[in-house]
């Protein structure tokens, strides 16, 4: 377990230890000691029955749902993700934060696309693989990415682990390091350390305390309202029923049905899909409680779904498929469904993934993804930065025209 010293960080006046730890598995970490920094106050066991939590709970930051990823198969070296974790630890102590590390040989399953800076740095003659990606894996959700257990000095310690990716970006020789679907909170303060700045957007549904759908559908223009009913209508024709599994119910034959699903979808979608069989039978064994499986059933048969995952407030809509195409049943499974579920069980978001603007008529709106970049070289550095500029603004003209064709009743 390699060691390194961080750059001497002018965010540490508090003297906090500043040796970190490089991980080359999560087997190399207890479950109970990730999770500390991963998700501070919700335990392992039980997470949701916790009352000393600070900071909602992320499935996707869980010490399950990561090592579930590596040791099916779906992230490891052999597809291109090289595990490096970062631990910022006092020598017999816990660790004061961690930061998901991995080395990567190509750009694939990260959801913000670099392949222009790779071809323009290659072009100039640099070398941009290997890199640095701080990151969930095929997992275009915000949250932190630098996991801090003790959130009263947070911003001491997420200064030393930002100080620590610098120095391991020299220790690897790699090009860049790229902290992807971060929160707005280490945004700014990464840019206080010199990290290069980007935005993008997804769709999301708030629940306004909604009763039911109808009640959501209540706070629509009555065309949207009228299209909406008409399409939840359509999906359902041909006696198609309509299924939530999650906890216990969920069981190997679920899998095997949902992963035909993912897989036939995945060819022709996308050629090769990230995911392992082993994969679902591992969530399904360690984080049953926080999947929530849609399915479509026709003639007795399941025909389609999609796989959403559960935190503290939040509904994560990520993977979909089918064997049989019905209009809006993909609306119908993502979208809709998924609302249901939030109104009646009070979470308060939908994220339905990346990209999407055909989100938009179905109450999902327009909101600001963050990523941070460090580019040691500063040639190239300099033109990155000048293309963050204008993308900025291009997403945020993008972003405030599409707030003015949501399908909410206008507001004086």
């Amino acid at each position: 377990m390699p060691y390194i010293e961080p750059m001497a960080s002018r965010t540490n006046p508090e003297n906090l230890p500043n040796t970190l730890k490089i991980l080359s598995s999560l087997k190399e970490i207890e479950r109970e000691e990730w999770d500390s920094c991963a998700n501070p106050g919700w335990p392992s066991d039980n997470p949701l029955e916790s009352k000393n939590h600070k900071l909602p709970y992320n499935p996707f930051l869980s010490h399950d749902f990561l090592w579930s990823l590596e040791e099916s198969g779906s992230a490891t070296p052999e597809t291109g993700w090289h595990t490096r974790h970062l631990v910022l630890q006092a020598e017999d102590g816990p660790p004061l934060g961690i930061v998901p590390t991995y080395i990567k040989t190509h750009s694939q399953g990260e959801y913000v696309f670099d392949y222009g800076w790779a071809e323009a740095y290659e072009r100039a003659g640099g070398e941009y693989y290997p890199k640095i990606q701080i990151c969930v894996p095929f997992t275009p959700v915000t949250g932190r990415r630098l996991l801090v257990a003790d959130l009263q000095r947070q911003h001491s310690i997420e200064g030393l682990l930002a100080a620590g990716i610098q120095q391991v970006t020299s220790q690897y020789e790699a090009s860049s390091a790229h902290l992807t679907f971060l929160t707005k909170q280490e945004w700014d303060q990464l840019s206080d350390q010199d990290f290069l700045r980007r935005t993008d957007q997804q769709f999301h549904w708030q629940n306004n305390n909604y009763s039911d759908y109808d009640d959501f559908l209540a706070a629509l223009s009555s065309s949207k309202r009228k299209a909406l009913r008409k399409e939840r209508r359509r999906a359902l024709e041909n006696d198609i029923e309509v299924e939530h599994v999650t906890g216990s119910d969920l069981t190997e034959d679920h899998w095997d049905v949902f992963f035909h699903f993912y897989l036939d979808t995945g060819d022709r979608k996308w050629g090769t899909p990230y995911l392992t069989r082993a994969f679902f039978s591992m969530i399904g064994e360690r984080m049953a409680d926080r999947v929530l499986l849609i399915l479509a059933k026709r003639d007795g048969r399941y025909i389609a779904g999609a796989l959403n995952f559960l935190g503290s407030d939040t509904v994560y809509g990520r993977n979909w498929g089918c064997i049989e195409d019905h209009p809006n049943l993909h609306f119908e499974l993502c979208y809709h469904q998924a609302i249901d579920w939030a109104i009646a069980h009070k979470y308060k978001t939908v994220e339905a993934g990346a990209q999407g603007s055909h989100k938009l008529a179905r109450g999902y709106v327009p909101t600001t993804t963050y990523s941070a970049h460090w580019i040691p070289d500063k040639g190239f550095r300099s033109a990155v930065e000048n293309y963050l500029e204008q993308e900025r603004l291009h997403v945020k003209l993008e972003q405030d025209a599409l707030l003015q064709h949501t399908p909410f009743k206008k507001t004086d």
